[in-house]
């Protein structure tokens, strides 16, 4: 295949990923090479949306597990992932990509605001849009807003990108037989109890039938892999 498989594709990107081998905290190197990866499919025509997470500077479930209100700490955690949308924009910016960030919470001195309508103007245009402070609301996940940003602007597939290369039959570090599905439904997955991703957004995926593939953003070239259409991690159908 010499042409995208997708026109628009949602990336979700958790905040670990941008930590490298680090403890805590953005890697420069490890955010450069994402960012590497993302514009080479960019530059190819395909429209990008990113959901990054924020489990590199705070994750609200810890601290609601310190004792810390629910609520108070999920939207701490939605502040960190506007910091991972920016340092994620700034990069793009140094690698000669354009991008822009919108926030869910209101906070127009730092970010503009989350309008569908002026996202999907951008993504026409050929930007990048980095989707920050994930639903806007506490109690749900990042990625529960990339499956909602995935299906209000319209992606043709959400792709979910882990430490692991796709979904396995069971822990690939535990059990070393377990093997990768390189195809798999929605339905399938929730039988077998594979924990692929929230259960708010596995199930709003399937509900608007929107596919979902599952890769490794540690193993280089697979997001392009990905966006051929080639066997790359694991599909996720209706």
């Amino acid at each position: 295949m010499t042409t995208p498989a997708y026109r628009r594709i949602l990336l979700k990107l958790s905040g670990e990923a941008l930590m490298g081998d680090d403890a805590y905290g953005i890697n420069p190197d490890v955010v450069s090479r994402i960012v590497g990866e993302v514009a080479e499919v960019a530059r190819m025509g395909v429209q990008v949306g990113v959901v990054i997470g924020g489990g590199n500077i705070f994750r609200g479930m810890a601290g609601a597990a310190s004792g810390m209100d629910r609520a108070t700490a999920d939207y701490m955690g939605m502040l960190a992932t506007v910091m991972n949308a920016m340092a994620l924009a700034d990069a793009m910016r140094a690698a000669g990509v354009v991008a822009r960030v919108q926030s869910a919470l209101n906070i127009e001195q730092v970010v503009e605001p989350y309008i569908r309508g002026k996202a999907i103007r951008y993504l026409e245009n050929g930007r990048v849009v980095i989707f920050g402070a994930g639903t806007g609301n506490p109690f749900f996940t990042t990625d529960t807003a990339a499956a909602l940003r995935g299906a209000e602007i319209g992606a043709q597939i959400v792709l979910k990108a882990t430490k692991v290369d796709g979904i396995y039959t069971a822990d690939p570090k535990r059990d070393p037989h377990a093997e990768r599905f390189s195809r798999i439904s929605f339905d399938e997955a929730i039988s077998r109890n594979l924990q692929v991703m929230d259960a708010t957004a596995f199930a709003l995926c399937r509900d608007q039938k929107l596919p979902l593939n599952v890769f490794s953003i540690f193993k280089p070239g697979a997001l392009k892999r990905v966006v051929m259409g080639e066997d790359e991690g694991t599909l996720v159908y209706c």
